[in-house]
């Protein structure tokens, strides 16, 4: 008795393929929103904290209704006021902006600052194997946490927006070489000589 084969086809590397390539689209993506972040500090900043707002109102609106569903636990009275607190926070980060940006900037200056001098400090007393990395990661957390404090509250408003930035930048970058790289090993694994190769790409 002779048997049939299903031949497969393309599909399988056309769909890994094609996946790499959104991949690589969304990398460029917000690597272009974090070039316009970069050139528009204060608008990237006023984004980043209604986001920031937003996401806390919804992280608070899920959270509570998940806790009215599970009213019979023993953490539900927990559960309820971090909802409210967050929904609280979101709507204040909402209405006012630009105060919780300044409120935000002055607690990121102040964590640079107190990082980079326990860094400083360990590095001197521990004299470890990573003590210049580590020696170089608290001199610049402590410059920038005085450099943010000098011109605190005008830095708040762009030092927000530029790490925002920064982050959608190297994000979208990461994004791109997992996306390029991926199809690159598609290419590779599948042979140019098979019928389920990507040929038809």
């Amino acid at each position: 008795m002779s048997g049939t084969t299903r031949d497969p086809g393309p599909t399988e590397p056309r769909k890994l393929k094609r996946s790499f390539g959104l991949l690589t689209v969304l990398g460029s993506i917000l690597v272009i929103a974090g070039i316009v972040g970069l050139v528009y500090t204060g608008v990237a900043t006023l984004t980043s904290m209604l986001l920031f707002g937003w996401l806390l109102l919804i992280g608070g609106l899920v959270g509570l209704v998940h806790a009215v569903q599970s009213r019979g636990s023993d953490y539900f009275w927990l559960a309820v006021v971090v909802a409210a607190l967050n929904i609280a926070a979101g709507i204040v980060v909402i209405r006012h902006p630009t105060g919780s940006a300044e409120t935000l900037t002055l607690f990121a200056a102040l964590l640079f600052l107190t990082g980079g001098l326990f860094r400083l400090m360990g590095s001197l007393v521990v004299r470890g194997p990573q003590f210049g990395w580590m020696l170089f990661q608290g001199a610049v957390g402590l410059v920038l946490g005085i450099l943010v404090l000098a011109n605190w509250p005008e830095s708040s408003r762009y030092v927000l927006g530029l790490f925002f930035s920064l982050a959608l930048l190297f994000d979208g970058l990461g994004l791109i070489a997992i996306g390029v790289g991926g199809r690159r090993i598609v290419e590779l694994v599948t042979e140019p000589g098979d019928p389920d190769g990507p040929r038809t790409f």
